[in-house]
């Protein structure tokens, strides 16, 4: 069970919306030949949970690659904390104040569950005491090499990681994808105690239901275009939506 979250919110008064941390405009991305994303645009504010939807290779997990430098040919408008970040080499990205949870969880199989977590540590609220707090199934295994975690474990250790970056806003792409329901189900917890404790969140994931009850606004995608843009109670409305984009 994950333990309860301590960070601390930012106010914003009535009427005044809290600051955008990330702004995307007229993103197009491509990898050599062929155009994945043609004029992308979202917005997560401060504090704001906000999802990618679409169906496989419509180009969400390619978004977040842009975002994060990791895609060579981009153009477009890419803001983090109103400093333009397009262009800029990866890790800097990170430094600003993103941290990133991979598809495939991607940890160190040779290195011990707290180097895991240190290797990437910053100065912050975010230490080893608190990622174990949240995850103690982590402080069990501290020594343990991460090539000995479960697959539930290795996810619970990606989030961590990305933690302990002290990130400003949390990305996550397919953070619950081919995990037990029970560690699935932790997951969601623990990202509903981190959003209600002000951090925030941009999340790829099939689950529909489990982002309805989290996030606060959708985006979704198709072929590399945003197709509509909503809060959950629009979504949840509009039934045609879930069928014609995200349906098998």
């Amino acid at each position: 069970m994950t333990a309860p979250v301590a960070m601390t919110a930012r106010p914003h008064g009535a009427g005044h919306p809290a600051p955008v941390l990330l702004h995307v405009q007229d993103l197009h991305a491509a990898y050599g030949d062929s155009r994945v994303l043609s004029g992308v645009a979202l917005t997560v504010r401060a504090g704001e949970a906000v999802t990618l939807l679409g169906r496989n290779g419509m180009g969400k997990t390619t978004t977040i690659r842009s975002v994060l430098g990791l895609v060579a040919r981009v153009d477009g408008v890419v803001m983090f904390d109103g400093v333009s970040i397009l262009g800029r080499p990866t890790h800097l990205i990170a430094r600003a104040g993103i941290g990133l949870v991979p598809e495939g969880r991607q940890i160190f199989p040779n290195l011990t569950v707290a180097e895991n977590l240190r290797v990437c540590a910053t100065a912050g609220a975010w230490t080893l005491a608190r990622v174990y707090g949240l995850f103690p199934r982590l402080a069990e295994r501290r020594t343990n090499m991460g090539g000995q975690l479960s697959g539930g474990e290795q996810q619970m250790l990606a989030i961590g990681r990305a933690l302990m970056t002290n990130p400003k806003l949390l990305i996550l792409d397919e953070a619950t994808e081919g995990l037990a329901p029970l560690i699935r189900q932790e997951i969601w917890t623990c990202l509903m105690a981190l959003k209600a404790a002000g951090q925030a969140i941009l999340v790829v994931d099939k689950n529909v239901a489990a982002l309805m009850r989290f996030a606060d606004r959708h985006v979704m995608l198709e072929k590399g275009r945003v197709v509509w843009q909503g809060s959950t109670d629009e979504l949840r409305a509009d039934q045609y939506l879930t069928a014609r984009y995200l349906g098998v």
